[in-house]
């Protein structure tokens, strides 16, 4: 299935749904090593890319040495060990199983969050992403862009942004806080044009509770109101979904 320019993947379940994306993905980034030599890539962390990152990480054709990573977002406020910082979360699911070039964490652990923005933004100039491995929010936000955030001419490649109800909310159902109190009310993100500026977008959003944000994001408009439906404007992005997340297409 294609809406507009997104080609949409459809699974019987999530584990199957990881282990395509992971094949397509594995596919492009040796295919691109190849061809440049090194490459960039940005990684979403949420629970929603377990099986994913599991399946990419087990792929042994993968010459990991050659490409720089990224992730895409970071909460502001948690200390550096917090498990549930998502810097935290890539090194356990994926920075330490293999064997980077390099690895750049955003830091939302000190003040100066507006140094720390224009740091990244000064790596992904001088790294421009190749392939961005990303999933949709409960909201349609990608990244931390909510949609009273999100800005699809944003200036920036990274801000700070006030987190919604909502977005938080998934913390809590993910699993990954025990109460809506304890999710930080800020973060820093990739903008919009920063994460749509990579070449290649794969995008893996199983599980029952997105099945909305991916109606929205393929049957309404294209619009801040869903930052995700930017996704069917790119000239090569996929989406990866379960019969859970596609209920409502």
């Amino acid at each position: 299935m294609i809406k507009d320019k997104l080609k949409v993947n459809v699974y019987s379940n999530r584990l199957e749904m990881g282990k395509a994306a992971a094949a397509a993905a594995a596919e492009r980034i040796i295919g691109l090593i190849d061809q440049k030599g090194e490459i960039n890539m940005v990684f979403a962390a949420a629970p929603s890319q377990d099986e994913f990152l599991y399946t990419l990480v087990s792929n042994k054709e993968i010459k990991w040495e050659k490409i720089n990573a990224f992730h895409l977002d970071e909460y502001i406020g948690l200390s550096a060990e917090a498990s549930q910082g998502f810097g935290n979360f890539l090194r356990r699911k994926l920075f330490d199983n293999v064997n980077f070039k390099s690895v750049n964490y955003l830091d939302g652990s000190k003040n100066g969050e507006s140094l720390e923005c224009d740091r990244y933004s000064g790596l992904l100039k001088q790294y421009p992403l190749d392939i961005a491995c990303i999933g949709i929010g409960e909201n349609g936000h990608l990244a931390f862009n909510d949609p009273p955030v999100a800005d699809f001419d944003d200036k920036a490649l990274v801000k700070v942004v006030e987190l919604d109800e909502v977005c938080r909310k998934q913390q809590v159902n993910d699993g990954c806080f025990a109460a809506l109190d304890m999710v930080p009310t800020h973060a820093l993100t990739l903008t919009i044009p920063a994460i749509m500026s990579a070449k290649h977008i794969y995008c893996m959003v199983p599980g029952k509770t997105k099945a909305k944000a991916v109606e929205r994001t393929l049957k309404g408009q294209i619009s801040e109101t869903c930052p995700a439906s930017i996704l069917r404007t790119h000239g090569s992005a996929e989406l990866y979904i379960d019969v859970d997340s596609a209920a409502g297409i």
